[in-house]
């Protein structure tokens, strides 16, 4: 196999997933629990999961057993009832050496937020209700939208979610407003120095008078529950509705923040009225962050959010987003596909669904108020693919074309991380006992990948598949997934990239274009794509291209470059690669300096652009 086409192998390993409509199995690890509001784990390798209680006390669960002795009691301290509590816990990295954690409470007597630290005594499984140190106090002016999550970000930061001070339509204007930290997601430091809360210099409104520095993101109405998904840092932010509509915000790892995600100009992805809150009103939606889902109400009340699924026990909800609903205890499953986020009905739990938790194993568990049980979910789901997830493998547009180079998302297919790369040629039809069938026929296979949490297999469709549209199922051992009727066409052009800065464009000597060594006019540059469609002297599937003679494109395609026609030296196979095209053209007169567009179209059907510099 050749070094370049190993390169394109590595290139196709990376992106989102998919599955498919199931009943959950919840299964009862504890109860006795009264108005669970937060569970925990510690990561000390202690396999302990800790149950918030509204009332101010924290248990702890062992191998499946409820400890008789609390490992916190603060009933004293906290104003419960309603939206009031006990409401967050969050354990900092490292924790199995420091021995303290923090929590999230209303305060009796004046209904404040409190943050605070305390420490475990002696017995691991005891913490000392004396050792106290409040780190944080935020006013409250109602009874409601209190908020009450903790979590440490991946970047050790500790994250606090606030809601807009209560009452309905946010009457103080809190969400919107920079001078208050109610309707917020806070972002602090609270480890550099253990007296005092910091803010991290990096905080996106740390050099702005008019705005508070602990601001990580506004706009919201009651983030109630929020998470990072462990393998990606991807954060979900489940925001608490008024009337119509609960929603779901996500922030990409790496974000600067800042971001306003609309209350109270929105509600969900609509204008909202304060004065006439069931009435859309007209509202400018410009710096908005819209939420990726939301769903009305309808026999739901409220969105209780949850985890992303990075479990072993059910590798059908792996990627999956899994939040409820506190009134109907539906579950739902939440993934991205491509560039669409898809909600999936799973199945439906106990009533009163308060809160979501997941053990150091990747393992969720649900909270029930009207059942005082802690349940662990679990799925039989098989490998899961959808249309939407089988792709060019250039361009990431569904949809398949004989003989080219393919991708499938999925989920529930792969066991443990990595990427497994076939090492000969031809192509297998099978890799770790993972098979593509495309149209009843086994597709030869490049790799698979599970990178990040994220699950895809990069694969070949056979010359010979026939029709309009073909069905894909995946197999694994024994099992195989529902196929995937996926629209088979005559061409689809992708061109192949290389992250954000270039592409695979090669000058004549085989340099790669960038913006330090840009393609001139005058100059041949070459190209790799895929979906080009029939070729003359085509090779069997999962071989390599001929170099004698050619495999060339039946339909010469056209390229232009910043929109200027160029002409087409060839196009076909790449010699020995397999399922890869390969494109040379000159690069003409007339095209701008800088990144200029490429385009290739075929069958009248045009490529994605991707951007070359010229000079």
């Amino acid at each position: 196999m050749s070094s370049t086409l190993r390169v394109l192998i590595a290139l196709l390993a990376g992106c989102p997933v998919v599955a498919q409509n199931s009943l959950l199995q919840l299964t009862p690890v504890v109860t006795g629990i009264s108005n669970p509001t937060d569970i925990q784990n510690p990561e000390d390798g202690s396999n302990r999961l800790f149950v918030v209680q509204q009332d101010g006390v924290i248990r702890v669960v062992r191998d499946g057993s409820l400890l008789p002795a609390p490992f916190l009691s603060i009933s004293n301290r906290v104003l419960s009832g309603g939206e009031r509590g006990l409401l967050g816990l969050a354990f900092p990295p490292g924790f199995a050496q420091k021995q303290y954690f923090y929590v999230n409470y209303t305060r009796a007597g004046d209904g404040a937020t409190v943050v605070a630290r305390y420490r475990v005594t002696s017995n691991p499984d005891i913490a000392d209700p004396n050792s106290e140190q409040i780190l944080l106090t935020v006013p409250q002016p109602f009874a409601n939208h209190n908020g009450g999550q903790l979590q440490f970000g991946p970047d050790g930061f500790l994250y606090i979610g606030l809601g807009d001070g209560g009452s309905a339509n946010d009457p103080l204007h809190s969400g919107q407003s920079l001078s208050t930290l109610l309707g917020k997601l806070l972002r602090v430091d609270v480890e550099s120095d253990l007296n005092q809360i910091t803010i991290p210099p990096t905080n996106p409104f740390v050099n702005n008078a008019s705005a508070l520095p602990e601001i990580w993101a506004f706009g919201l109405r009651n983030p109630w529950r929020f998470s990072f998904d462990r393998a990606t840092g991807d954060l979900y932010i489940a925001d608490v509705g008024q009337n119509r509509l609960e929603e779901i915000n996500s922030q990409p790892a790496g974000s600067a923040g800042g971001r306003n995600y609309g209350w109270n100009i929105m509600e969900g992805t609509q204008c909202f009225n304060p004065s006439a809150p069931s009435s859309p009103a007209s509202c400018d939606k410009t710096s908005l962050v819209l939420p990726v889902f939301e769903y009305s109400h309808n026999g739901n009340c409220s969105i209780t959010g949850g985890y992303v699924y990075r479990g072993q026990l059910s590798p059908g909800l792996r990627g999956m987003y899994l939040y409820g609903d506190h009134c109907s205890g539906l579950i739902w499953g939440l993934r991205r596909e491509g560039d669409q986020w898809v909600n999936r009905l799973l199945g439906q739990g106990p009533l009163r669904l308060t809160t979501f938790g997941q053990d150091a194993n990747g393992e969720i568990y649900v909270g029930s108020q009207s059942t005082a049980e802690i349940l662990r979910i679990s799925s039989d789901m098989p490998p899961a693919v959808t249309p939407q997830s089988v792709v060019n493998a250039a361009s990431n547009v569904p949809g398949l074309v004989a003989g080219s180079a393919a991708t499938v998302y999925l989920a529930g297919a792969l066991a443990s991380p990595g990427i497994n790369s076939a090492s000969s040629v031809p192509l297998p039809t099978a890799i770790g006992g993972l098979s593509v069938m495309v149209g009843g026929q086994p597709a030869p296979l490049y790799a698979t990948a599970f990178v990040n949490g994220l699950e895809q297999i990069n694969f070949q469709v056979p010359f010979d598949v026939t029709g309009t549209e073909v069905p894909v199922v995946i197999r694994r051992g024994n099992t195989e997934s529902a196929p995937a009727i996926v629209p088979l066409l005559p061409a689809q052009p992708g061109i192949f990239a290389n992250g954000q800065d270039g592409i695979l464009v090669f000058n004549s000597d085989f340099s790669l274009v960038t913006p330090a060594n840009p393609a001139s006019a005058g100059r041949d540059v070459v190209f790799y794509a895929t979906g080009l469609g029939p070729v003359t002297n085509a090779p069997p599937t999962g071989a390599p291209a001929p170099r004698e003679p050619l495999a060339q494109t039946i339909e010469t395609p056209s390229v232009t470059l910043g929109g200027v026609p160029c002409q087409v030296q060839f196009a076909g196979l790449a010699p020995d690669f397999i399922g890869v095209y390969q494109v040379n053209f000159r690069v003409p007169q007339g095209v701008p300096p800088g990144m200029a567009e490429l385009v290739v179209t075929s069958g009248g059907v045009a490529s994605p652009p991707v951007r070359v510099a010229i000079k």
